[in-house]
């Protein structure tokens, strides 16, 4: 039989026959005790120190490993066990907060030391050569038209505005529009 299963026999009440006992049976009975009442408690503290439950139910299992892992020393050598498991759990918080900032150290990537990838040089040709077409294209239509383009694209103005600003329809004001955009069109397809 295992130290866990006997545990887990203390723990639900079943008692051990003596030849099932252990030397630490009497021990494991105090831990299995000490567990159940110390570990809601351990739960309660350590999750308002960490940013989740499941990370506070996890490191009481950690404080209680490294409490097993001293056994035979306790309890006669301590006096106050709850102390020392909370000692454990603050030393825990400790090793993770320093994990952290050491994980946290080795991904910060000083700026000057690394090499930034600049522009695109043969799109940024490209970008000034379709905005020097589009600008003889725009400069090759007639005035009225080009006025009317502009107050609507750069301008941001409405239809109704433009109509109101030129003395023309708003159906005269689409009928310009329409005719900026397919010679706009036209013109830069074909160079």
């Amino acid at each position: 039989m295992t130290g866990a299963v006997r545990a887990g026999a203390v723990l639900e009440g079943d008692p051990l026959s003596p030849e099932d006992r252990s030397p630490w049976s009497d021990d494991e009975a105090l831990f299995a005790e000490l567990y159940r009442s110390e570990s809601p408690k351990l739960v309660r503290i350590l999750s308002r120190r960490t940013t989740n439950s499941a990370d506070a139910q996890d490191l009481v299992q950690d404080v209680f490993f490294r409490f097993a892992r001293m056994r035979g020393r306790w309890p006669s050598s301590l006096e106050r066990p709850q102390a020392y498991l909370r000692r454990i759990a603050n030393n825990l918080l400790k090793d993770r907060a320093k994990s952290d900032v050491r994980h946290c150290a080795t991904l910060h990537v000083v700026a000057d030391e690394e090499v930034l990838q600049g522009p695109d040089q043969h799109s940024l040709l490209e970008s000034r050569d379709m905005l020097r077409r589009l600008e003889a294209a725009i400069m090759r239509l007639r005035p009225k038209t080009r006025e009317i383009f502009m107050a609507h694209r750069i301008d941001g103005m409405t239809y109704a505005e433009i109509a109101q600003r030129t003395g023309l329809t708003v159906k005269g004001v689409e009928t310009q529009m329409s005719r900026a955009l397919s010679q706009l069109d036209r013109m830069l397809n074909r160079s």
